[in-house]
């Protein structure tokens, strides 16, 4: 009898313990439920970020096809080629209605694709100035990243665009005989990307850019914002090859994407992007570094968390800019693993070069002439 009194008592604490703990998690729920809505209202940037997520996985797979596959170089990834297009043209857009958002997915992965076109036009004959030579196609990409912000969202999705088709032809090292591969993923890429926009609907919110500064003038000349944004991020750029041949940087184009980005519209706001670009970058590196031995042994999990940080980082943009590097750096650092790369010092070096690009772009943008915020 009282061995089925004790059962019966410690059968009552277990379901009072799974009580408590059932309502603590509904407490928890709740509370990142609140947090959400403040934080994206009208959940618009959430199904943003799925649609970043699936247009990523839908090109990569479409990618890996054995048709796709056995018709271009065997070093040659088709499906990241694709996913990069696609991926980044869901980023820079930001229209509010399908034929728009369609529209302009397809220009800005015809951007990439044609960035990604002049980096193995153009390399093979800049690899003959030795090392850092195919890095000045960069420079180009920067500039025009900058300088297409005067033709509004659509013109600096576009410049965004070319820069990371010439990011990407440089990581692949492509040349001129893998045109073939470039055209196969932009059209994955077009219809990875135009698929889950289409699918969404009217969820989306149209993304307004802050204004451009006001002409600056030196002396009788006035410079447009566009080209001195243009201007700072090239020069950065530049000052990174130029190290990068004097002594040697691991990962020197992690560098000039972080000069090209961190320039705003004014001095004032680069030297805020950096800041947060800085935080952001010092928290998610070390994180995506701790998750190093789950890359290597549970993948599926890692490529989990790593959707969930590109969730994160749509939510974030464009007011967190910390938030949003900080998730973008575990991303990279994680899938750069799950991958097969799992050497901490080129990871490292990824976020120590990423910050020293920042640095570089918050000098250009104090020298290169300046620009002053708008005010309201």
């Amino acid at each position: 009898m009282d061995d089925e009194q004790h059962i019966g008592d410690a059968k009552t604490r277990l379901a009072d313990s799974t009580l408590t703990i059932a309502q603590a998690l509904g407490h928890r729920v709740r509370a990142a439920n609140a947090w959400l809505d403040r934080v994206d209202p009208g959940t618009h940037r959430r199904i943003k970020g799925l649609r970043l997520v699936t247009a990523y996985g839908l090109a990569a797979a479409l990618g890996a096809l054995q048709d796709v596959t056995q018709s271009v170089p065997s070093g040659v990834s088709v499906g990241a080629l694709a996913g990069g297009f696609a991926l980044w043209a869901s980023v820079s857009e930001a229209r509010s209605t399908r034929f728009e958002s369609s529209r302009d997915l397809v220009i800005l992965c015809l951007a990439a694709a044609f960035g990604a076109f002049t980096f193995t036009l153009f390399a093979p004959m800049l690899r003959g100035f030795g090392r850092g030579g195919a890095e000045l196609i960069l420079v180009t990409g920067a500039f025009l990243a900058g300088y297409l912000k005067r033709f509004g969202m659509t013109g600096a999705g576009v410049g965004s665009q070319l820069y990371i088709g010439q990011l990407l032809g440089y990581g692949m090292n492509l040349r001129p005989g893998d045109s073939w591969a470039i055209l196969l993923a932009l059209l994955i890429g077009m219809l990875a990307a135009v698929v889950p926009r289409v699918l969404s609907g009217p969820a989306e919110h149209p993304v307004v850019l802050p204004a451009l500064a006001s002409e600056p003038a030196y002396g009788r000349h006035a410079i447009s914002p566009a080209f001195a944004m243009g201007l700072q991020a090239a020069c950065g750029a530049l000052v990174v090859v130029a190290l990068n041949r004097l002594f040697g940087l691991a990962e020197s184009a992690w560098a000039i994407t972080a000069c090209v980005y961190v320039v705003a519209t004014s001095a004032v706001g680069t030297a805020e992007r950096v800041r947060r670009r800085i935080y952001g970058t010092l928290v998610g590196v070390p994180i995506g570094i701790v998750c190093l031995p789950l890359a290597e042994h549970w993948p599926l999990v890692v490529w989990t968390l790593s959707a969930f940080a590109m969730i994160a980082y749509a939510m974030a943009l464009p007011e967190r800019y910390d938030i949003a590097c900080g998730a973008f750096a575990f991303v990279l650092i994680v899938t750069l693993a799950a991958s097969g790369v799992h050497s901490v010092e080129l990871l490292t070096a990824r976020a120590w070069e990423t910050l020293l690009g920042g640095a570089l772009g918050l000098i250009a943008s104090r020298i290169v002439f300046p620009l002053r915020m708008v005010r309201a």
